[in-house]
């Protein structure tokens, strides 16, 4: 059994999606190597961890707690609840935090020499599965990486920190934030609000349905957030009426479906990299079903307390109805792990 260090390419930074928090606490630029025993296995929401036994330089065993992503997304790359038991050794290649703590961030995990959850790409496997050909906006959706383009950033945070200008406001903001702080909204399982649901398609689903009494619903699998579409011409309450997800309006334009949403709640991290959003968010959704079967998917979105001018995105979105959209279940305990344990004593 033994620990060795290697430096890794910057294409490893790949992985860092998997996490809902920041990776500013790893050292992204270095892979550490841990032959050990498995003293804990729990696959869980939104993280799902291992904690591996290894001799230490002293002689002493050190247990190393090493993240991965959650349930949802290792079973869809082959894990499963008897992937690892108590007891198995394990090699663990993992990101260490930078504060000398024995955890990190999993890139590989391997057990008899075979290196686990390594079926078919989620997009080959996407493509080889035979499903039926969308007819309309309606339905279960995930990203076709292919119209992503050669320079996607990856990541929420990575995107919004590449295509968000800030105001001094905002500026300020998002130097201050810290992910290990009660400010953190995903310590207590707070979603995102919109456009995060659109960003995750990465991952996660994203459903449309038409509940036939003028609303329509569109809820996305990754910490369940889901909110109402009101068709039925109303406009946007006072902007003293605020919400998580906003209030929503929708309308069709042409073929095009048009969703409107304002009144948003103060977040602290919409964006998932510290920089907020407030009461003058307002963010337009455009949803349009191609020739070929996808679903183009446009969003732009302001917020003048936070943001100088605009954000726009685009993407297109296979359909995919067969696919899974078990609850997220999101874990606080789960969640809340990476932090260090004085913090979490102090939680």
């Amino acid at each position: 059994m033994n620990k060795t260090t290697t430096l890794i390419a910057a294409t490893l930074l790949s992985t860092a999606a998997l996490g809902h928090h920041s990776d500013a606490a790893l050292q992204m630029d270095t892979v550490i190597t841990l032959e050990g025993t498995v003293t804990e296995f729990s696959l869980r929401n939104p993280h799902a961890y291992i904690v591996v036994a290894v001799p230490g330089a002293n002689g002493q065993t050190e247990e190393w707690t090493a993240q991965m992503g959650s349930m949802i997304t290792l079973m869809r790359r082959g894990w499963s609840r008897d992937s690892l038991a108590v007891g198995d050794d394990v090699t663990v290649e993992l990101h260490p935090a930078r504060d000398g703590r024995t955890y990190g961030l999993v890139t590989t995990v391997s057990k008899d020499g075979a290196e686990i959850g390594v079926d078919q790409p989620l997009e080959t496997q996407r493509r080889a599965t035979a499903e039926p050909r969308a007819t309309s906006v309606f339905g279960r959706w995930i990203v076709d990486r292919t119209s992503l383009g050669a320079d996607y950033p990856g990541g929420l945070d990575q995107l919004a920190f590449r295509d968000l200008t800030l105001t001094e406001r905002g500026r300020a903001a998002f130097e201050a934030f810290s992910q290990d702080s009660a400010e953190n909204p995903e310590l207590t399982c707070t979603p995102k609000p919109t456009p995060s649901m659109i960003v995750y398609t990465d991952l996660y689903p994203i459903e449309l349905t038409d509940n036939g009494d003028g609303t329509l619903t569109i809820r996305s699998q990754y910490f369940d957030d889901t909110r109402t579409v009101y068709m039925d011409g109303r406009a946007h309450p006072d902007a003293s009426v605020r919400s998580a997800t906003g209030h929503s309006v929708g309308r069709w334009d042409g073929d095009t479906l048009v969703v409107d949403t304002t009144n948003f709640a103060d977040h602290r991290s919409p964006y998932q990299n510290g920089v907020p959003s407030g009461a003058q968010k307002h963010v337009v959704e455009r949803y349009r079903l191609l020739d070929d079967g996808r679903l183009e998917v446009e969003f732009f979105l302001e917020d003048p307390e936070y943001v100088i001018g605009s954000m726009t995105h685009t993407r297109a979105l296979l359909y995919r109805p067969n696919t899974n959209m078990e609850s997220f279940n999101c874990d606080e305990e789960a969640t809340r792990r990476f932090l260090p344990s004085n913090l979490l004593e102090d939680g």
